[in-house]
């Protein structure tokens, strides 16, 4: 029974964190499409926001969530309106403009990740919050996982309610439908797009402080999880938010199943997954 819960805990707590991460990347190729392969680097700034932040300010890392998040964004929509709408603007057609992002995207990763080895280096990092046993239906579980797992839930519950029901979701999933018609329709395609990468990498920010409350982190971690990202999207069904949702959770149960009995086959466990689902099901499971 303590097992269970230990792998029920565990796979809730991952499965929400690689949502977060894996609904910003939906956003930035579902909707603006931009195959964004540096996405992991975000993850790993936010992470150290909130370790930089609590060391040596001393910020509770939950209140890092406020400064990493909004701070990413407006690094990711400053991104998107020079950058990559520079190179819209210059690409006769999407195809070109996908290619020209996803090697923009290349050296967006290498250009973050020597920065943040300049500025933190690479040893691998850690912190110790809410360090203590809480006991639950027989059994003890780590506060600050408990913690984590709450705010990744409520997070993606407010983002998904957010694209539901307000304007700007409404018009975000207007524009990954048709953005012609979209636009046609009045809304600011210009806009959402930079409004959608900017959502992208301030929900890997987010992603990020949730893992360093719980995780050690280090600079070269983002390609890891660009990966992932890029698995439970494909998982869920490319540019569907409710897919990345159920992806991520079905990873993150994936995970730690493995994790737990066969440490060493994490990895191997999700790029199966993967090849199986691209014989099976290629459009995902909330492909359309």
């Amino acid at each position: 029974m303590t097992t269970f819960l230990d792998v029920l805990i565990g796979g809730l707590l991952l499965g929400g964190i690689y949502a977060l991460i894996a609904v910003g990347l939906s956003l930035q190729y579902g909707v603006a499409r931009v195959l964004n392969v540096s996405h992991g680097e975000f993850i790993m700034l936010g992470a150290f926001i909130t370790w930089w932040t609590f060391t040596f300010a001393h910020f509770n890392p939950l209140v890092s969530l406020i400064i990493s998040g909004p701070a990413i964004f407006m690094i990711g929509y400053f991104l998107h309106k020079t950058l990559y709408r520079s190179l819209l603007k210059s690409s006769p057609n999407i195809d070109v403009f996908e290619g020209k992002s996803l090697l923009a995207s290349f050296g967006m990763l290498f250009i973050i990740q020597n920065i943040a080895i300049m500025i933190w280096g690479s040893d691998i990092e850690g912190y110790k919050y809410l360090n203590f046993g809480v006991q639950m239906f027989g059994t003890s579980f780590a506060a600050n996982r408990l913690v984590t797992l709450g705010f990744a839930l409520a997070i993606g519950l407010a983002f998904y309610i957010f694209l539901a029901r307000t304007r700007m979701g409404k018009a975000i999933r207007a524009a990954a439908q048709d953005p012609y018609t979209a636009g046609l329709m009045g809304v600011n395609i210009d806009q959402v797009l930079a409004i959608c990468f900017g959502f992208g990498v301030a929900m890997a920010a987010i992603a990020g402080s949730l893992l360093s409350m719980s995780y050690i982190i280090r600079t070269s971690m983002g390609l890891e999880y660009t990966i992932i990202a890029m698995i439970v999207v494909v998982l869920g069904g490319l540019g569907s938010i409710v897919g990345s949702f159920i992806g991520g959770l079905l990873l993150g149960f994936v995970a730690s199943v493995v994790t737990t009995f066969w440490p060493s086959l994490t990895l191997i466990a999700y790029y199966v997954i993967f090849v199986l689902l691209l014989l099976i099901r290629p459009k995902g499971i909330m492909g359309r």
